[in-house]
Order: structure tokens, then C-alpha cells, then sequence
């Protein structure tokens, strides 16, 4: 050994990349365990994870070398949660199963496990402090913590991604993440993505900023439960759209 440092990016340490261990390994226990009929729909999810997981490894490695590099791979492991976390809101509305509320007692407990940002225990140790829920044999809990888990990683990547397109001024770096997320990386298009902007394939832009907008599920509201378009840049952005029949 020649005793020369690991030369990481120090991805391990960080957030969102701890956070998204946590998700990859849950999203691949809950497809093993609750997808057995729908081993299509489990492999398009651990993909996902797996993808958004690693293009956080991409964007550290080059946080150095490559600001612009790791804004592109940010928004590509944004987009790739994104789509993971829409996948499992669509399994617990098919299922007719309860979807926590955002400030709800349940998710506040999730958000409120203390100690899972220590840098020195293990992905087992970190996993452990979640166990109650992803664990849980009820397939609405672990589907809704792996929820909090993936909005807290967004939340991350959005404060970093809005960091770095100021310091750039660059409106290019969330089109280029979206197609980085698109190409290369088994990513399939959702199934109800033919509803969306008149067919052409690709979301529409964000009336506001410009940024492309990503597919989601309405929570609350008279609109709960229908596909709405969203910015890409929320939360420094809320931009919205109709879906058109």
C-alpha cells in the first residue's frame, strides 16, 4: 500500500449521499418484498435509486475539477430521485394506501431521527435508526418513509443546485442534468407520460424561470392525487402547470 488518500470527492461524508444509501438499499428490500407481481415496476425503482445515488458520487468527484460537471450531475441525480419518489406515490395511490401529510406526525418523526448525519457510524448503524419504519411489514410505512428520505436529499441537492446557479448564473446546467439523467442510465419514461405536454417527449419550461419542469402528484387540495407539472427548481422556484388531457 502506498498509503496515498482516497481520493473520493469525501462523497461519503456527505448528506446526500449517506441519505441516498438509505434509499437505494430500502427501495431494493421494498421491491423484493412488496413487487413480487410487478417485478417490472421494482426494477425501474432500484435503477432509479441506484442512478440517483450515483450521479451524486459524480458530482462530488468533480467538485473540484468540474463546478459545472457537478452541476449537471447534481440536477441529473435530482431528476432520477424525483422520478423514484413519483414511483412511490403511484404505489400507495393504486393501492388506495394513506400518503403522510408533509407536516404530519409521522413524517416529523422520520425527519426527526437524530444522529443519522454522523460521519462515523457505519450504513448499517445509519440504517439501523430507520428500522421501525423501513423495516415495518406494512408496505404504506416503508413506501412513506423512503418518501421522507427522498425529499430530504432533494431539499440537499436543491440548496446546492440553487448555490451553484447563482455563483454561475447558468440556466443551461438543469437541461443538461435531464438529459444526463435520461441517457446512459436504463431511465424509462413513466407510463402516464403520454398525458403530458401534447406528446412531444420532453416537459415543457418553467413559465416563471425557464427551467424544465418535472412530472408530480398533487398531495393535497382538490387537486390530490392528479399529475401537475412543477419546477425543476423548486423550492427557490414554484412554478406550476396543468397537465393537458
Amino acid at each position: 500500500m502506498s498509503g496515498k488518500p482516497r481520493t473520493d470527492g469525501g462523497y461519503r461524508r456527505t448528506r446526500s449521499f449517506q441519505t441516498a444509501t438509505l434509499i437505494y438499499d430500502a427501495t431494493y428490500r421494498f421491491g423484493r418484498k412488496h413487487l413480487e407481481s410487478e417485478s417490472g415496476a421494482a426494477e425501474r425503482m432500484i435503477r432509479a435509486a441506484r442512478s440517483g445515488r450515483l450521479h451524486i458520487v459524480g458530482a462530488c468527484r468533480h467538485s473540484a475539477s468540474s463546478p459545472r460537471t457537478e452541476l449537471r450531475r447534481m440536477n441529473a441525480a435530482r431528476a432520477r430521485l424525483e422520478e423514484l419518489l413519483l414511483d412511490f406515490e403511484d404505489i400507495l395511490r393504486r393501492r388506495r394506501l394513506p400518503l403522510w401529510e408533509d407536516e404530519g406526525s409521522e413524517a416529523a418523526a422520520v425527519q426527526a431521527v437524530e444522529g443519522s448525519g454522523r460521519s462515523d457510524l457505519t450504513d448499517q448503524e445509519r440504517e439501523a435508526l430507520y428500522a421501525r419504519w423501513l423495516e415495518h411489514d406494512d408496505p404504506a410505512v416503508t413506501a412513506n418513509a423512503v418518501i421522507c428520505l427522498i425529499e430530504r436529499v432533494n431539499d440537499l441537492l436543491d440548496r446546492r443546485i440553487a448555490s451553484m446557479e447563482n455563483k454561475f448564473g447558468d440556466q443551461g446546467g438543469h437541461r443538461e442534468g435531464h438529459a444526463l439523467a435520461r441517457a446512459g442510465d436504463g431511465a424509462r419514461p413513466r407510463e402516464n407520460s403520454g398525458s403530458g405536454d401534447g406528446g412531444s417527449g420532453s416537459p415543457p419550461d418553467c413559465p416563471r424561470c425557464g427551467k424544465p419542469m418535472i412530472k408530480r402528484t398533487a398531495k393535497t387540495g382538490n387537486m390530490a392525487g392528479k399529475p401537475f407539472w412543477g419546477c425543476s427548481g423548486y423550492p427557490a422556484c414554484k412554478g406550476t402547470m396543468k397537465i393537458s388531457s
